[in-house]
């Protein structure tokens, strides 16, 4: 089955999505290269984060190995539209810096010494004072002095202190709390109250730094280090690994087996929008919008481009595929468009029909102008029709559009005649107009008489507005709009909970939305890009379900539905072929052959119509016909094992064993592990 066979390819290269490189089948240690083990055990050991480590040490390759390398530093190029990786240069500069200032003395290089490697972490501090003096028994030490904006907990300014133990060796991090101010003095055996105050007389900064890592943290006599100088030094540790966002690694090696060589090295982390919105009388369609960090803009010639491919699968939690699809999308905007786009956030928007259900939805968007991918994940969950009152389909907007026409096509997050702009990230600015979408399912007319809904706003747990209002204040439509009070808010992380209440306030159902208010007046603006989608009564709509069932073995739905994208496009092969799938399953194999006759002139346009009019007659029990058809299969699309098989057992059940055993035969060259088979072949041979 030649479309049937791709299509078949296309959802096990899409399966492969939620398989990850790492396998039993893979092997338990794979030879590195000394160059790779060198890169990760010395040049990255104190930047890379275990799950990259981790994956590094799983690859197979050198080739593998190679990529995921490039595509580690691009992961942390802070300009990645230069050619320059300045962080890279930065990080490597550092490493020669202490090779060459702090391993002499000792016997391990100097990126593998304290100061080696607080160096590299941090930089080079603001200033170095050192002291050692043996009048006034002091080891040597160094006092390393940092100011600026590291983020991850660490304060705007602290020391980093150094010493050598009993004034020998090589330089060691100093811990307030671990080693004490005793330590900073030559054999010293006294108090450790004692060991400040005499610092405090050598040098009473020293004294203090030795109690506190925190400039005016503690006063030199403090009786105890606080702890917070041993949590500075623990976030020194992982700071590194802190500022970079290792979920890459989970993508580079989930879609592997989708995206080609120069795309895999080029993950763009992104935000995924995903709201379930049924409309009145018709099935809920699964809307999404994905927002990548951003977006290349290919220039040739002065000629921009925008190139993209998307891939997307809703699978059960058996792996079985439900829905998938593949699009392109491409667009030469203007010069002026182009600066107009790098002023705002890209976002790509797109709807489809989904099946009652609880699945996992995979969409991958690959940029073949710049090599970049990204892409996201998310459990969808779509309800049967209420049979009671309820609310749906929650969506925080920054605009709605009322009253955009009923025209036969539609646009992604349209809600009955209003088109509603979401935030990605559902993060908005500080003077941004905030909106609250939602709808009502099965409202009686004495729930819309009587009533309520609820809106709570809550700050962490504290609640910060409520409002209640009458079901009969608001449009009749099912349709909800409200505008929330975001200019009064500051800025910081919320839930919004709207709930349903019945006449004696007693909540019958709630949706709940966490948002962010960022510190910002207002955010870019978002510019998205989807296709019109068919109108909702489109034919192609009942297909795309009647697919759905028929992947869940629900095949009288299937039937149903294909019934009626068949009745009104009866010249569409691809619905004939769908019906006639779900007829075979109910074992309605005369319907299989009133369907799919008609289409035997387009028979070479798609394999489906020989196999299953040959497969409806073999299980028909009319051999005669089957022989026809699977011929017919062979001669057009070449071999295929079932229908070998299926055909060698019609030859057999006319009478024709010469040619039953030739097939068979054939059958056993190209699967050898056929043991039912093997006996017949045995069987015919002897007679």
């Amino acid at each position: 089955m030649r479309r049937r066979a791709g299509r078949r390819r296309l959802l096990q290269m899409m399966g492969g999505l939620l398989l990850l490189i790492a396998t039993s089948a893979r092997p338990q240690n794979p030879v590195v290269s000394p160059k790779q083990a060198s890169w990760l055990a010395e040049e990255v050991v104190y930047i890379a984060t275990e799950k990259e480590k981790s994956a590094f040490r799983r690859l197979e390759t050198d080739r593998e190995r190679d990529l995921f390398i490039e595509a580690f530093w691009k992961q942390r190029d802070p300009v990645p539209e230069t050619p320059e990786n300045e962080f890279r240069e930065e990080h490597y500069r550092r490493i020669r810096y202490a090779n060459a200032n702090f391993g002499k003395g000792t016997s391990r290089p100097g990126w593998k010494t304290d100061r080696g490697r607080i160096h590299i972490i941090l930089g080079k501090p603001v200033n170095v004072t050192s002291y050692g003096d043996e009048t006034l028994h002091l080891v040597p030490v160094e006092v390393w002095f940092y100011q600026g904006d590291f983020g991850y907990g660490l304060p705007p300014s602290f020391y980093v202190v150094f010493f050598q133990e009993e004034g020998m060796g090589d330089y060691i991090l100093y811990s307030p709390i671990r080693h004490g101010p005793r330590k900073l003095l030559e054999s010293f055996d006294g108090h450790p109250d004692q060991a400040l105050m005499t610092l405090a007389r050598i040098d009473p900064e020293l004294a203090g730094v030795s109690r506190s890592l925190i400039p005016g943290a503690t006063s030199t006599f403090s009786p105890q280090a606080p702890l917070s100088s041993e949590v500075i030094l623990n976030k020194i540790s992982v700071l590194a690994q802190k500022r970079i966002d290792d979920i890459y690694v989970d993508k580079l090696l989930k879609y592997k087996s989708l995206i080609e060589v120069d795309h895999s090295v080029n993950y763009i982390p992104s935000d995924l929008l995903l709201k379930v919105i049924g409309e009145e009388g018709s099935t809920p369609f699964v809307h999404y919008a994905i927002t990548p960090r951003r977006l290349s803009v290919g220039s040739a010639s002065g000629d921009y481009s925008i190139r993209l491919e998307i891939y997307g699968r809703v699978s059960d939690f058996q792996g079985r595929t439900v829905h998938q699809f593949q699009k392109k999308f491409s667009f030469n905007p203007t010069p002026d468009e182009v600066r107009e786009m790098r002023t705002k956030r890209f976002s790509y928007q797109d709807a489809f029909p989904l099946i009652p259900g609880t699945f996992k939805f995979d969409v991958l968007i690959k940029n073949p102008v710049s090599g970049e991918f990204t892409s996201a994940e998310s459990e969808v969950s779509v309800l049967e029709t209420a049979t009671s009152p309820r609310l749906s389909s929650l969506i925080l907007a920054t605009r709605i559009q009322k009253d955009v026409g009923s025209d036969s096509s539609w646009l992604p997050f349209r809600m009955g005649r209003a088109l509603v702009s979401p935030s990605p990230g559902m993060v908005f600015g500080l003077e941004e107009r905030l909106f609250a979408c939602w709808k009502g399912e099965g409202l009686s007319s004495n729930m819309g008489a009587d009533g309520w809904i609820r809106i709570d706003v809550f700050q962490e747990e504290r609640l910060v507005h409520s409002k209640e209002k009458r079901l009969a204040e608001y449009d009749s439509s099912g349709l909800f709009f409200e505008e929330l009070p975001a200019q009064s808010l500051t800025p910081g992380i919320y839930s919004l909970i709207v709930s349903l209440l019945d006449g004696g306030r007693r909540e019958v159902s709630s949706l709940k939305e966490d948002f962010s208010l960022s510190h910002v007046k207002a955010l870019p603006p978002l510019w998205s890009i989807s296709d019109k989608l068919p109108s909702l009564d489109d034919p192609h709509h009942f297909y795309v379900l009647g697919v759905e069932y028929l992947s869940q073995e629900q095949f009288a739905k299937a039937r149903l539905l294909l019934e009626k994208s068949y009745a009104r496009r009866p010249e569409s092969l691809e619905f004939a072929l769908g019906l006639a799938e779900a007829c075979l399953a109910l074992q309605e194999f005369s319907r299989v052959q009133e369907i799919l006759v008609r289409f035997l002139e387009r028979a070479k346009e798609d394999a489906g119509v020989f196999f299953l009019l040959g497969k409806s007659a073999f299980l028909g029990n009319d051999p005669g016909k089957a022989v026809y058809f699977f011929k017919k299969y062979l001669a057009q699309f070449g071999t295929n094992l079932e229908v070998l098989n299926m055909l060698a057992s019609s030859l057999y059940q006319t009478g024709n064993r010469k040619e039953a055993l030739a097939a068979w035969k054939k059958s056993l060259e190209i699967e050898p592990r056929q043991e039912d088979i093997k006996k017949k072949v045995e069987e015919l041979e002897r007679k």
